[in-house]
This record gives structure tokens, C-alpha cells and sequence, in this order.
């Protein structure tokens, strides 16, 4: 149909700078958004906090197999009738199988659990399996958890910083990565499902997808860089800008094709088929993929852009491109993307589709 445009065609006018979205002189509206997410989510979790499993705090763990009811008031009454100031937690597994954690508990009363329970769902008592963690291997599970956060961390900050030889990026990366953490974590919270081992892979995976996304823009931004300093055409702003509007494409079918598998294991497997041990890792990656991918966009490049723009170097070689741009459109000059860019109306990059730097057009006497 005539006027109508393809995802393919939008596409290639993205990456040739025919079509530009301002993301990167919009960084401040991006960063009060993810500023207010981030309160929103340490708000959350110091008010109502990550429900830890059982890995992580210890207790005991009782499962009904092949229940004639997955009524969870079921299980909170018979715990009950033997444990009455404990406060059970109760999950439908499997579709006919009823979770039930409490405090640790052994010898006699585990036995009166099991019984309380069995009479409860009208099962036999051999079809409750009862297990406990103990404190000291939720503690070591803990710690293990957060020295492995934290070992890829800096590792992810190492390599960053040697392979694009900035700092900037890799600071840049490394606070879009811990915001895309914070965030989830947030999510997760809100929902209240337990943090489990398989949470923890979640979120681990999570920040290897994010560093993934964030290593393809910034490769970007690097190969339209190079040389900025030494033209005055563009500013490194715009080319930066240029970078994450041709990498938009990718980075949104890459989030896609990764989320469709994801959501169909949270969706199908884990809310409507009843895979309970399937929903921790598949929320935790359903929400941390959508958000490090929205991070790479918005909010990765323009950090770099704001550390860079502290620099005097970077302040005064933008000033000299403002300062020709706005002499070249007072004087009616003969270049009209330059005089287009001066009025505000166009950031392309004549000739910078590859990595050269363009050189500025010689301009018209006029006498």
C-alpha cells in the first residue's frame, strides 16, 4: 500500500540516519524515569522485602503429593493443630501437589506435621515427603550468591574497560547493568514469589543478557566516534545518537526472540500448567531481558555521553560545531544539512556509515 512503511524499511532509515529519534539528547527525561523506578524499587524492597526460600533461610519443607484439594487453607490449618505460632508457606506445585514450608522442625512434631497434613488432603502419610535445610547451608547458599553477583560485576567491569579502552563505557555499563538488577529485583519483590537458587541463575543470566545488549551499542558508538574530536561536522552527542538509533533494530528483535521462549515458560508452563519450579527462573528472566534492553537504549549511551561531556575536550570541541553551525545558517551558507542541523531540524552524518570520519564541506565564498 502506498505510503505504508516495512520494520525493514524503518529499519534501514534508522541505520542510514534518514530517520532519527532524539534518545540521546533526552537523557535527562531518561534518567529521571529510571531514577524513580530505582526509589520505587528500594522502597519495596526495604518495606516489604524479597520472600527468601528455603535454600536461603533454613526450615522444613513438607510436600503433598496427589491431593484430592490444593485448598491452602488446608495446610495452614494443620500446621496449626501442631506448630500454632508458626506461619507456613503454601504453593500449588505440579497442579495436584501442595508445597509447605515452616520453621525446622524434627523427630515427633515432624511426624505430627505429616499426619496433619495427610489427614487434611485425605492422602496417606507416605505420600507426604518431609525434608529440612538447616541455617548454616542457607547462609553458605547466601553467600555463595552474592560473592558470584559480585565476581561478574568486575569481571564485566575489567573487560569492558580493556576492550573499548574507556572508563566512561565501562562505568556507563556497569550502573545500567546494577539499575537493570535493582529494578528486578524490585519487580520481584512486588509480586512477593520466593527467591530461590533458580532466581539467582535467573538474575546472573539476566545481567549476561544486559552486558550482551550494552557491548553492541557501544561497539557502535565506538566504530561512529572514532575521530570525532577531529572534525567539526557532528558532535559526539549526535554521533553516539546515530549509534543507538542504527542498533535500535537488533536490540529489539534480540529482546524479542529472547522473550518468547521465556514467556512461554512463565505463562504457560508456570501460571497455567502449574510448574512451580519453572516461575522463579522464568520471571526473574521474562522481567530482567525486557529491562536491560530498555537500559541499553536509554540509558547506557547517554551516561556515556554525560561522562564524556565533562571533559573539556568533549565541552569545547561540541561548542566549536554549535558555533560553526549557528554562523553557517546566519550567513545563508550553501550547505543545507548543516544549516539543518543548526536549526535543529536533522542529526545526520553524511558519509559516517562506516566508521570514517567525515570531514567537514568546504563552503562557498559567496562574493
Amino acid at each position: 500500500m502506498a505510503g505504508s512503511m516495512t520494520f525493514a524499511q524503518w529499519g534501514n532509515d534508522l541505520y542510514t540516519g534518514r530517520r532519527s529519534y532524539p534518545i540521546v539528547p533526552r537523557r535527562r527525561v531518561w534518567f529521571s524515569i529510571v531514577g524513580v523506578l530505582g526509589l520505587a524499587s528500594i522502597l519495596i524492597l526495604s518495606t516489604k522485602g524479597l520472600v527468601l526460600g528455603i535454600d536461603f533461610r533454613g526450615g522444613s519443607e513438607f510436600t503433598v503429593n496427589q491431593a484430592t484439594t490444593t485448598e491452602q487453607s488446608v495446610a495452614i490449618d494443620a500446621v496449626d493443630e501442631v506448630l500454632p505460632d508458626d506461619e507456613p508457606r503454601v504453593a500449588v506445585v505440579g497442579g495436584d501437589s501442595v508445597r509447605v514450608q515452616t520453621s525446622q522442625v524434627e523427630g515427633d512434631e515432624e511426624a505430627a506435621v505429616v499426619d496433619a497434613l495427610a489427614a487434611g488432603y485425605g492422602v496417606d502419610p507416605a505420600d507426604v515427603d518431609a525434608s529440612f535445610v538447616g541455617p548454616t547451608w542457607g547462609a553458605a547458599v547466601s553467600e555463595r550468591a552474592l560473592w558470584g553477583v559480585v565476581v561478574f560485576v568486575l569481571l564485566a567491569a575489567g573487560f569492558m574497560a580493556i576492550y573499548f579502552r574507556a572508563w566512561r563505557m565501562s562505568v556507563a555499563g556497569i550502573v545500567a547493568m546494577l539499575c537493570d538488577l535493582l529494578i528486578s529485583a524490585g519487580v520481584y519483590a512486588l509480586i512477593g514469589w520466593e527467591v530461590t537458587p533458580s532466581t539467582i541463575i535467573g538474575f546472573l543470566t539476566i545481567l549476561g543478557f544486559s552486558l550482551y545488549d550494552k557491548m553492541v551499542v557501544f561497539d557502535k558508538v565506538r566504530e561512529n566516534t572514532t575521530g570525532v574530536l577531529e572534525q567539526s561536522r557532528s558532535t559526539y552527542s549526535e554521533r553516539a545518537n546515530l549509534a543507538v538509533n542504527q542498533t535500535l533494530v537488533r536490540s529489539i528483535n534480540t529482546s524479542v526472540v529472547a522473550l518468547l521462549p521465556v514467556a512461554g515458560i512463565l505463562f504457560l508452563g508456570a501460571l497455567w500448567l502449574g510448574a512451580g519450579t519453572l516461575r522463579d527462573l522464568s520471571l526473574s528472566l521474562f522481567v530482567g531481558i525486557a529491562v536491560g534492553a530498555a537500559s541499553s537504549i536509554f540509558l547506557a549511551t547517554p551516561l556515556d555521553v554525560s561522562l564524556r561531556e565533562r571533559e573539556p575536550k568533549y565541552r569545547e570541541h561540541t561548542q566549536r560545531v554549535l558555533t560553526e553551525r549557528a554562523t553557517l545558517a546566519a550567513s545563508g551558507g550553501h550547505d543545507a544539512e548543516l544549516a539543518a542541523a543548526a536549526a535543529g531540524r536533522a542529526q545526520l552524518i553524511p558519509g559516517h556509515h562506516q566508521g570514517t570520519a567525515a570531514q567537514p564541506r568546504r563552503r562557498r565564498s559567496g562574493r
